[in-house]
């Protein structure tokens, strides 16, 4: 009995395990995208504004005047 208690104990352990880096790696690969998204956008609001544009912009959104 003992030892069939050990087992479950254990195998509960592994599925939590298992359940905790799947979440981890799902998390990873979605702030990666998310990263990789945000870069994108920077560059593409870069090359349409120019960087002085770019910068007012922010410092407008920042300040609000």
């Amino acid at each position: 009995m003992a030892a069939n208690i050990q087992t479950i104990t254990q195998t509960q352990a592994k599925v939590g395990y298992e359940t905790s880096k799947f979440a981890l790696g799902v998390g990873m690969a979605s702030a990666t995208m998310i990263g990789i998204w945000a870069t994108a956008c920077m560059a593409s609001v870069l090359l349409s504004n120019g960087l002085g544009g770019t910068f007012k912009a922010l410092f407008t959104a920042i300040t609000g005047s």
